[in-house]
């Protein structure tokens, strides 16, 4: 009877802890990113130009607003949203680096990592990260 109860609640345990994060995020969860590129351009407010993943959050700001939205990986491709933004008032380069990094979050990039530095492609666009020190 043991036997029988453990074979039932060994294999429910382990899936109900498979269950707790959402899958792929692990990897990525508590990392600080520097934003070096986007679309090929250095970004017009380096020093603000960041994204940050937490357990299953996604934030960025490239220098004027804040991006962010739930995400996850499944396929090498980076899955965020629904994505929410705030609206302040920016114009010109910042603003179009902005509209970039959101086109591209909200396109499911494909995620290219190795080391310290990630690329997300997806939707005509690209960005290149470096993990930052925490």
């Amino acid at each position: 009877m043991r036997l029988a109860l453990a074979s039932i609640l060994v294999p429910a345990a382990l899936l109900s802890s498979c269950a707790a994060a959402p899958s792929g995020t692990t990897a990525l969860s508590g990392t600080r990113w520097t934003i070096v590129r986007i679309d090929g351009a250095p970004p017009v407010a380096p020093e603000k130009a960041t994204m940050r993943f937490d357990d299953v959050r996604v934030g960025a700001n490239v220098g004027c607003n804040g991006i962010g939205g739930d995400y996850r990986v499944e396929g090498g491709r980076l899955l965020a949203g629904p994505l929410m933004a705030t609206r302040m008032y920016c114009e010109g380069p910042v603003w179009q680096q902005e509209e970039a990094v959101n086109a591209l979050l909200s396109a499911a990039p494909e995620m290219q990592r190795s080391g310290k530095t990630m690329r997300l492609v997806s939707g005509g666009h690209a960005l290149d990260l470096e993990l930052a020190a925490n």
